[in-house]
């Protein structure tokens, strides 16, 4: 009778183990991915090329994956965040231009915190990545400026389900703030010809934080239905600064996206 006990105690422990196994599994198979496209309006400077702001309209494109992970018994997710940006300024007098490309990497990982039904608040690290550049059509010496730097920082985010005639929608709030970073910038009035031929790059990597790059970037959504499709609308604002080697730089970018969300589950995510 007791080696009958025991076998069923075992079955039962050894079942219960394989089931939180397979559930921890299935919360890593949930994928959400989004594709974004917007319009909005830019505000650059960059004293390396200009001491005069420009502004004009900019046109961006946005992609995102996000899906749970087995971390912390499948209580974080893992969101992968691209975009890229275009953009043609003037200034203010009419007498200049400016076209800029910027693109931007950010991976991050986040902890759930389930507050109700409805809300749940996520917190983590995050590493940001960007590229890019910015040309002065006046401008017949250093006319071009590039754009890199890498950041370690901060990312919150906060989503709300609720539901209106029983239809479905999510609101979405999200911040990513840099923290420590590394950014190339040449010093003032240096040309980039005299950066290639004294292989002297020292002075043109600098290490950033919130007292030289007080930047932060902010995300609205909101999905709803429509039909059989996931509708997604949003309003981005991303502010860009930065003081190094005795430059001033920001893109200081608003804009307004519209696209599709897909969810679907990985048939083996590990693979």
């Amino acid at each position: 009778m007791r080696r009958t006990v025991i076998g069923l105690l075992s079955l039962c422990l050894c079942f219960s183990s394989i089931q939180a196994q397979e559930d921890t599994l299935r919360t890593t198979r949930q994928v959400m991915r989004a594709t974004l496209y917007g319009i909005g309006v830019t505000n650059l400077l960059d004293t390396y090329l200009s001491p005069m702001e420009y502004t004009g309209p900019e046109l961006r494109i946005l992609r995102e994956n996000m899906r749970m992970t087995k971390y912390m018994n499948g209580k974080v997710s893992r969101q992968s965040l691209f975009q890229a940006n275009v953009s043609l300024t003037e200034n203010r007098a009419g007498t200049g231009s400016e076209f800029a490309f910027l693109a931007n990497w950010n991976l991050a990982y986040h902890y759930q915190f389930p507050i109700n039904e409805h809300l749940k608040l996520m917190a983590g690290p995050n590493l940001d990545l960007n590229g890019g550049m910015i040309y002065n059509f006046r401008n017949s010496n250093n006319p071009v400026n590039a754009k890199a730097y890498a950041n370690i920082g901060a990312s919150g985010m906060a989503i709300y389900h609720f539901y209106i005639k029983e239809h479905p929608f999510v609101l979405r709030y999200q911040l990513n703030l840099p923290l420590l970073g590394i950014m190339f910038s040449p010093e003032y009035g240096q040309p980039y010809y005299e950066m290639s031929l004294s292989h002297n790059w020292g002075k043109n990597i600098c290490f950033t934080a919130l007292h030289n790059q007080p930047s932060i970037r902010q995300f609205l959504t909101l999905d709803f239905p429509i039909k059989t499709t996931n509708l997604r609308v949003g309003y981005i604002c991303d502010i860009q600064q930065a003081k190094v080697n005795h430059l001033k730089s920001h893109t200081w970018s608003h804009a307004f996206m519209v696209g599709l969300v897909k969810h679907f589950q990985l048939v083996n995510p590990y693979k």
